[in-house]
């Protein structure tokens, strides 16, 4: 699940973080507001939070500073080498992925800029697991790339491309993004309500919360 792009989450490693705060000019939409997409992912987090994809560990160090418990679990191990060392041991970052991470009894599951690894097939069977591991006012809050249709999505892919940002319009198609009555429907489907708020021209933040 998401395991085919190991390879790609080793090579960005030591790059994340300058594209993250807008170095890297392909990236810089795709990354704007990154600051208040965090805050606004973890203001709407509480008690125990799992956090898949934590990457460099920029969003779970943000949810620390909330005064919240973190489990984050990512797969890549360079990631992983350097979020600990910037979390210092205030969280457990572990390995694992969506759909491979240690039970327990969490309020708020959590992603950033990761959930597009998935297939629709796989997000909607991560779903299901984490619809049976929530009660009942249980959140999902993930942000990540997702688009209004999939005419816009192909829209997407060819802005990219007119503007020279090649690498940009490699990884739109090569990677599982998806459209928002898609998620819509996965997350009601497993007992959740949902909503959408646009933070970019490419991110959004959904929440779902546990009927």
């Amino acid at each position: 699940m998401g395991k085919e792009f190991i390879e790609l989450f080793e090579e960005w490693a030591d790059s994340y973080d300058d594209s993250v705060t807008g170095h890297d000019i392909e990236y810089k939409a795709v990354f704007l507001n990154y600051e208040t997409i965090l805050t606004q992912v973890a203001k709407r987090s509480f008690g125990q939070v799992l956090e898949f994809g934590p990457g460099t560990g920029n969003l779970t160090e943000k949810l620390l500073s909330y005064g919240l418990t973190v489990t984050a679990v990512e797969p890549s191990s360079s990631m992983r080498k350097i979020a600990i060392e910037k979390l210092q041991n205030r969280a457990n970052v572990i390995d694992g992925d969506f759909m491979n991470f240690p039970e327990s009894n969490y309020q708020t599951i959590v992603s950033t800029y990761a959930f597009h690894h998935l297939t629709d097939q796989e997000k909607s069977e991560a779903v299901a697991s984490y619809g049976k591991l929530l009660a009942s006012g249980g959140k999902i809050v993930f942000a990540d790339t997702m688009y209004e249709s999939v005419e816009a999505y192909k829209e997407a892919i060819a802005d990219a491309t007119e503007k020279g940002f090649h690498n940009l319009a490699e990884d739109l198609q090569r990677e599982y993004y998806t459209t928002i009555p898609v998620l819509k429907e996965i997350l009601e489907t497993n007992g959740f309500s949902v909503s959408f708020e646009q933070m970019n021209d490419f991110v959004w933040i959904m929440e779902g919360a546990k009927l």
